[in-house]
């Protein structure tokens, strides 16, 4: 079973259609990547998925429940959209971590918002020992032990990125999402970031990433999306897509990303 179906979602913002009838599903365990222009609908995509955004129409499902349907008012609810995207941990192009707090304390806050019974997911560990012990862990695993009591100001972009990720694993999401990971970071950054996220490929952490890195794409990914004018142009095995693309969209963009 899919551990996320996403079905015939569309999203417009005024005249214009950002998304038109968007469908896919994600196995336990994949790491999907998507991968188009800017303004292709990719963030917009994730917004709604984490509930940052409301789609017009269509429905998402999580482990076989439907959590959203665009004609259900009840799967709309405020109350519910909040525990909903508990689902999903989102990791933004900008760190946002709060500049007040320590690596640690940004890890550890969404918890302290969030009681433990809240936190529907399976994959919640029955007796972790507190928030701070996991906290603890996850900056470990990012290889951040020693700027634990660290402010964001005291941390490279890159080390700022990691905790950010550590902060999106911190609620034990199903599907951990990425939004153009490294797109703030310099070239020199990049790496340990993308390093993070491919461990976390192997270790098969369910995921979406949009990315512009294509070769990462390739590579990491178990599946490909590529997305143009809002929709689903070619989706498909990462291999086949990025490297023997069927649609002429997705040739033309592959050519222009090879060429800049």
């Amino acid at each position: 079973m899919a551990i996320l179906e996403v079905h015939h979602i569309e999203k417009h913002f005024g005249a214009t259609r950002v998304l038109e009838d968007i469908s896919f599903d994600l196995e336990q365990g994949q790491a999907l990547a998507i991968i188009g222009s800017s303004g292709s609908g990719k963030t917009t995509l994730l917004r709604c998925l984490n509930f940052l955004e409301k789609p017009e129409q269509g429905t998402i499902s999580v482990a076989g429940n439907l959590i959203f349907d665009a004609a259900d008012p009840a799967t709309q609810r405020e109350s519910e959209v909040r525990k909903k995207r508990l689902h999903f941990g989102l990791v933004f192009q900008s760190f946002n971590l709060f500049p007040q707090y320590t690596a640690l304390k940004n890890v550890t806050l969404a918890g302290s918002c969030w009681p433990r019974s809240s936190r529907t997911s399976s994959r919640t560990k029955a007796n972790s020992g507190g928030d701070q012990a996991d906290g603890r862990e996850l900056l470990a695993k990012m290889g951040l032990s020693e700027r634990a009591n660290h402010y964001p100001s005291q941390l490279s972009g890159g080390q700022q990125q990691r905790v950010a990720i550590a902060r999106a694993l911190a609620l034990h999401p199903d599907i951990l999402c990425f939004d153009e990971p490294t797109s703030a970071l310099d070239p020199e950054l990049t790496g340990e970031v993308l390093r993070v996220i491919r461990e976390l490929a192997e270790q098969r952490t369910t995921m979406i990433i949009v990315t512009h890195e294509m070769a990462f794409a390739r590579d990491v990914a178990d599946q490909v999306i590529f997305m143009d004018g809002g929709v689903i142009v070619e989706q498909g095995d990462a291999h086949q897509v990025i490297e023997h693309p069927r649609e002429e969209r997705t040739r033309q963009f592959l050519a222009r990303y090879s060429e800049g």
